[in-house]
């Protein structure tokens, strides 16, 4: 059992158990082994005129404290060296309200980063800034990643005459990245940017499947300056990655992010909706893939100057803020732009083809595509499914097989491209 503790400095108690890990919210404790999350946000909060709720601030307070936990504890210390067992004890501003939800809670986490979590919501909590309300000229919000799929997202929204406030998570050279997308949509000066900001000594872990609940999180907050109820929250996430389906029976659960399944996203509008938090999410492309949302993108000529600039690579970081051209992002990202039109795609990958692409700095994804594409083409698609879609209503099963099995025509295509298949 991997026990922490997220509250107030206030009520950081003198001495913990041992093996226990602590963060203070907001303001460091300036303790040895006592981490911080968001040092000095509520304090920014509070100037620019952020007047959250108490149920939307335990909410950010919930989330930024469940991304602490995810970051401390390692999978690597676990029993099987990847499923994790938290003990997490979070303080908050209103904590009774929260005890109906509390299992819940625990079951949407399980869904999320595929952990067993036991959840204690105690005193402790900080309240919320007070600052002076002010609402911005928006109607509704719209994350903006710096990634492909939330650029069109937020060109559509535009082009539909909405007008959408921003809401981006700090990541690095992503940041910059976002400002920029920010300013080509004309909305930069309605575009938020904030970090989680935790910070501890010691070893972080990698596989940060909890990361995504501070960009809901931030996207709560941020909706207390928009008039208007419920606030609509567009997550644009095209629909294969929304049900990322494994490529081979290896990869299933916690093992493929669900980081915008519908699954997850319904438990978490169940959440929102039992704290009486009036937001409504959106995912508005989970029957769309990734080529179909660039070919029928509102505005092709802002998109054919951006789309290349946007990052899609899960090992980003690892390749020198370069597209590696070879995991299941970087793939489903060429096929999208196969789809879109050959010769369009100007990104610079590390491996330009899949052929012949270097498999020793992790798993072999070109292979595990090509396998799954053969498996579709002997075996069908419903076999290589499975019980992939138990989880969607029988109404809309069909829509997500549907997309799942055209996001499956895009890869294959690129397989046949570069001469794997």
């Amino acid at each position: 059992m991997m026990k922490v503790l997220c509250t107030s400095v206030e009520r950081l108690p003198a001495t913990l158990a041992e093996g226990e890990y602590a963060f203070t919210l907001f303001k460091s404790a300036k303790r040895t082994g006592v981490g911080t999350i968001a040092k000095g946000w509520r304090g920014k909060l509070k100037q620019k005129g952020v007047a959250p709720s108490a149920q939307a601030w335990d909410f950010i307070q919930f989330c930024l404290s469940v991304c602490a936990a995810d970051l401390v504890c390692l999978r690597s210390a676990s029993a099987d060296g990847w499923t994790r067992t938290i003990e997490l004890t979070i303080g908050l501003h209103e904590p009774l309200f929260w005890a109906p939800w509390k299992l819940h809670a625990e079951a949407m986490l399980k869904v999320l980063t595929g952990d067993y979590w036991t959840l204690h919501f105690v005193d402790g909590g900080v309240s919320p800034p007070d600052g002076k309300p002010q609402t911005l000229d928006c109607d509704c919000i719209s994350l903006l990643s710096g990634g492909l799929d939330s650029l069109i997202g937020g060109i559509n929204l535009i082009s539909q005459g909405r007008k959408p406030l921003l809401v981006s998570q700090l990541a690095h050279e992503d940041s910059e990245r976002q400002r920029s997308f920010a300013d080509a949509l004309g909305g930069g000066a309605t575009h938020i940017q904030w970090s989680h900001g935790i910070s501890f000594s010691g070893v972080r872990e990698p596989s940060t499947r909890g990361r995504s609940l501070a960009f809901y999180g931030f996207s709560v907050i941020a909706a207390s300056r928009i008039a208007g109820s419920p606030v609509q929250v567009f997550i644009p996430e095209n629909g294969f990655i929304c049900v990322n389906p494994p490529l081979v029976p290896g990869r299933v659960s916690s093992l493929s992010t669900r980081t915008t399944h519908p699954m997850f996203i319904g438990m978490l509008q169940e959440l929102l909706s039992g704290l009486g938090l009036p937001i409504r999410l959106e995912l508005p492309y989970r029957y769309k893939t990734k080529g179909q949302m660039m070919q029928e993108c509102a505005d092709q000529a802002l998109l054919t100057t951006w789309a290349a600039h946007s990052t899609s690579c899960g090992r980003f970081r690892t390749n020198k803020r370069k597209h590696c051209g070879r995991c299941v992002p970087c793939m489903i990202r060429k096929g999208a732009f196969l789809a879109w039109g050959p010769g369009k795609d100007t990104t610079q990958y590390v491996h330009q083809s899949l052929s012949g692409s270097d498999k020793s700095s992790g798993p072999d994804d070109p292979m595990a595509a090509a396998l799954a594409v053969l498996m579709v083409r002997t075996e069908g698609l419903d076999r290589f499914l499975g019980a992939t879609l138990a989880f969607a209503p029988p109404s809309e099963r069909l829509a997500y097989r549907q997309v799942l099995l055209s996001g499956m025509s895009e890869l294959e295509a690129l397989l046949q491209v570069d001469g794997l298949l």
